[in-house]
């Protein structure tokens, strides 16, 4: 086992806890941002380059039929195949949590449509069930099992916030465990069956689970119900036959006490098991092997890397399988750089060089990284423990399109992220799509006051309707604050009328009596 240190060149304060790794075909994608995606890359999916051990993150793009994806973090994700030996494949997403903190009961398909030197297209498809459908969840597992030349998904584990009827004052966002039913998901049929097993008594969360056929072998894990980390070791096999399917559980020695550990495969047999937590205030420094062979596991320890003295002496770490034998392991390092979101990171390799090049293992893995703080008996910090996935794969692919942080614009002063009135509560960190014709920005409307200035429709209380219309009307829009003043601009002022004065009637008989006269007086002298 080998050890080397990797620098993040660009964009690492995307880089936090809960975000997930899509590898296909040696190009590694990053998913679950911290935040809202900007404009920059809106689709909050990132393809990581690793050359000369930096690393850098250069944005994808999703297909036309694609649905719209949020930036979960700690969902349950594996990878989906035709059957055990197809080389063909997509990644299931199920659960995590929004930048918002709500949680997500959905689930995603994703794959990789296009790719070439300056862009990677991948295509999101958003899946319907029916049935026992499993709550909205995070920090559990999602497997998938072949029987019988059928497949179906397992889903087991995690965590959810506690029900509302429970909910009180004090802990009205607290976490409970999700109780220990075991999920089958039919994607064929679309449908979902969950079973209570007689051996699964606690809910487990952030535990490792590994699949080969029709086994299922779960390993660790956190109970929030006990606060321990028991040495669990269970074993659910499925059987498919062509009418109801059958779930069984057995509880095996052998197993270890851990919750967060990282698990990569190094042979078609052979799995490495590093990382993760004894207790909430000690890491676990020990490697192991995890053999699976004839419908059995062993798990034993393995021979250690020489850790450094900053992993050693940190209070956390975190990491991800990088896939073929080789893990990446990170260290806060906020008390020795200028900037607090960076980290140092080094590449665990678990096999020879030689060995790397080998065709990718179809054995699925699944490991949950939790963020308990080892020196707080208070669950899932988010700024306490980190979840970090590459591909140590060296890609040829040009820097141009290599997102830089320092090049995205402050839409915290400016853009869609402003602050448009006193009572704007829109933030970058918090923000949902309110409108249906939103989709990763909030939907802004031009106030023709003065200069003009733009406001957020939400903000403005405008019903979608009124939104639609304003937008196809070429209609002046005045936001709340400025429609009584143009009220009154509009409205003319009150004239006061001048009365005329009506003229004299005495002055005009007095005209027309002299006219007469003197008519009278014309006439008589014409006569004489």
């Amino acid at each position: 086992m080998s050890l080397e240190m990797v620098s993040a060149v660009s964009n690492s304060s995307l880089l936090q806890p809960g975000f997930s790794l899509l590898n296909f075909d040696g190009h590694v994608f990053f998913f679950g941002q911290k935040g809202w995606p900007k404009r920059s890359c809106p689709t909050g999916v990132f393809l990581l380059d690793i050359k000369q051990n930096e690393l850098k993150m250069k944005p994808a793009a999703f297909s036309k039929d694609s649905c719209y994806l949020p930036p979960l973090r700690y969902p349950a994700l594996c990878t989906l195949r035709s059957n055990a030996k197809s080389d063909e494949y997509q990644y299931i997403i199920h659960g995590g949590k929004t930048p918002n903190n709500d949680l997500s009961d959905k689930i995603y398909f994703i794959s990789l449509v296009s790719k070439n030197s300056k862009k990677m297209t991948v295509r999101c498809i958003e899946k319907d069930l029916g049935g026992d459908v499993p709550e909205a969840r995070y920090g559990h597992t999602i497997n998938v099992v072949h029987s019988r030349g059928k497949s179906m998904s397992v889903i087991f584990g995690g965590r959810s916030y506690t029900p509302l009827a429970q909910r009180t004052t004090e802990k009205w966002n607290s976490v409970v465990d999700c109780l220990p039913s075991v999920f089958l998901v039919d994607f064929e049929f679309g449908c979902c069956t969950s079973y209570m097993l007689p051996e699964l008594q606690d809910g487990l969360s952030f535990h490792v689970s590994i699949a080969r056929d029709d086994t299922i072998y779960i390993l660790g894990g956190h109970s929030l119900q006990n606060n321990s980390r028991c040495p669990n070791l269970y074993k659910l096999k499925v059987d498919l036959p062509l009418g109801s399917p059958a779930v069984t559980c057995t509880i095996l020695p052998g197993g270890i006490s851990v919750s967060s550990a990282i698990v990569t495969q190094i042979s078609d047999t052979e799995f490495v098991l590093v990382g993760g937590y004894h207790s909430d205030n000690q890491k676990r420094l020990v490697c192991n092997t995890v053999v699976l062979q004839d419908s059995k596991i062993e798990v034993v320890e393995r021979e250690s890397p020489e850790w450094t003295p900053d992993i050693k002496h940190c209070r956390i770490w975190f990491g991800c399988d990088m896939g073929k034998g080789s893990v990446l392991l990170g260290i806060p390092g906020a008390n020795k750089q200028l900037i607090s979101d960076a980290n140092y990171f080094y590449i665990l390799r678990c096999k020879g060089e030689e060995e790397n090049k080998e065709e990718e293992l179809t054995t699925q893995i699944c490991s949950q990284t939790s963020s308990e703080d080892p020196g707080d008996s208070t669950p899932f910090e988010d700024s306490e423990e980190f979840c970090f996935s590459a591909e140590a794969s060296t890609f040829d692919i040009d820097d141009t399109d290599t997102y830089n942080e320092d090049d995205e614009e402050d839409e915290s002063e400016t853009g869609y992220w402003i602050t448009c009135c006193a009572s704007c509560n829109v933030d970058i960190n918090s923000w949902v799509p309110f409108y249906s014709t939103e989709l990763n920005k909030p939907a802004m409307i031009l106030c023709s006051s003065g200069t003009g200035h733009w406001v957020h429709a939400q903000c403005m209380d405008l019903s979608e309707t009124m939104l639609l219309r304003l937008s196809e009307a070429n209609v002046k829009y005045f936001c709340n604050k400025h429609v009584d003043l143009n009220k009154g601009l509009q409205t003319p002022p009150k004239v006061v009328h001048l009365k005329k004065q009506p003229m004299k009637p005495l002055r005009k008989k007095k005209t027309l009596k002299l006219a007469t006269s003197t008519k009278k007086s014309f006439l008589r002298r014409l006569f004489e």
